[in-house]
């Protein structure tokens, strides 16, 4: 007899469940502190809560307009100037999302053909590997590099060749934490040009960069605006991420490719919620100011901890995210060191190396999220501390 017939495609075997999920659960199941998948533990500003609720009491509960309702796409178009001096047409350059995730998606999937490839940087979040193989192009790494996750000029360089279609950019980045400088952002846009690629940043940490240290948009500079998708989101930026209410932003034709797509996904998503979110990005400095300042004092609260417990902690310049290395704790694997975590000390987080194509290289390395309140973060380093007693 034949052997039965696999019904998922071959190139999308390697992603039948996510990391976050599997973590989350085991969370769950040991009742442990869940410092793995990057969400908060507390809601976003009451006028965002309050402009849903009236949105839905309004009636506003039928199918919103294909690119979104327009005092979202026009509140969009507003950050993008308010916050970065960017002129952006709300009509024909802006698209509402479900989340970011599927506007990565649907721009993958807009531009990549089958054998095109897509340049970009591991440790990777795990839906641009999973948006390249369902486009059934090819993706091409470069090795963010620890402690300070920089990368190798050349190896970039040697990432690009004449099938390269895309440039899949994160920053601040998840997993690492890493804010791109303005230099290492000027050779990305550089090669991009030479090979004709068009560039999609991923860019939903834009108001988590800290230390002072800036958020530079690809788009903004010279020669980009015209080969940029930039992709942001409301559930990172005002703690909702349950709401899945996303966008992207960059020129007509590109943006219209990518609502070909998208339109065929989930069609649309999120009536109330667009109406709220859209009032929310109109929220004052002193917000956006507190947002930045008060995930920076989680973080280090977060590192601070982790390092008195024995881990060793690395640089994180934005984002929800630090990595660890546990071998500092004579863990030689970091996915059995997060499997064995939540029942040896009460608290989940994620391996890095399944963000990795080249998984030796983050073997050991650990990712914790400091996106919770400041007495789960204490408590969860109490926990962590026993790792070391032991």
């Amino acid at each position: 007899m034949s052997e039965p017939r696999a019904h998922l495609i071959e190139r999308m075997r390697p992603f039948t469940s996510t990391i976050f999920a599997e973590m989350s659960a085991l969370a769950v199941r040991t009742g442990a502190i869940n410092l793995g998948q990057g969400f908060p533990d507390t809601d976003g500003p009451q006028l965002i809560l309050d402009a849903a609720t009236e949105a839905i009491h309004s009636g506003e509960n039928q199918y919103p307009p294909g690119p979104g309702v327009p005092e979202l796409r026009a509140a969009v178009a507003h950050h993008q100037k308010r916050f970065y001096g960017i002129e952006a047409d709300a009509d024909s350059e802006i698209l509402i999302t479900a989340g970011a995730t599927e506007a990565i998606a649907s721009t993958i999937l807009a531009l990549c053909e089958p054998g095109d490839e897509v340049v970009t940087f591991e440790p990777y979040y795990d839906s641009y590997a999973a948006s390249i193989a369902l486009a059934g192009a090819r993706r091409r790494t470069v090795r963010l590099r620890a402690p300070d996750f920089r990368f190798d000029d050349d190896e970039l360089r040697a990432a690009f060749t004449d099938r390269t279609r895309v440039v899949l950019l994160n920053s601040p980045h998840n997993p690492t934490g890493k804010v791109f400088s303005r230099a290492e952002l000027e050779l990305v846009a550089r090669l991009a040009v030479e090979h004709d690629a068009v560039v999609v940043t991923d860019e939903v940490y834009e108001h988590l960069a800290f230390d002072a240290r800036p958020h530079i948009p690809m788009t903004t500079l010279p020669g980009m605006a015209e080969r940029t998708v930039t992709i942001s989101s409301a559930g990172k930026t005002f703690s909702v991420t349950g709401w899945k209410i996303g966008w992207l932003h960059g020129p007509a034709e590109l943006v219209a490719a990518a609502r070909a797509v998208k339109q065929f996904l989930t069609y649309v998503s999120g009536g109330p919620f667009q109406r709220a979110v859209a009032s929310a990005l109109g929220l004052g400095d002193d917000f956006y100011a507190g947002l930045t300042a008060g995930m920076q004092a989680k973080r280090d609260l977060l590192c601070a901890g982790l390092r008195t417990a024995g881990f060793d902690v690395f640089p994180t310049s934005g984002t929800y995210f630090v990595i660890t290395d546990v071998a500092s704790l004579g863990y030689d694997d970091g996915v059995d060191f997060c499997l064995r975590l939540p029942e040896r000390a009460g608290v989940a987080a994620v391996p890095v190396s399944v963000f990795c194509d080249d998984k030796a290289a983050a073997r050991t390395l650990v990712r914790f999220a400091y996106c919770k309140r400041d007495e789960v973060l204490a408590e969860a380093v109490d926990r962590l501390a026993r790792l070391r007693s032991r």
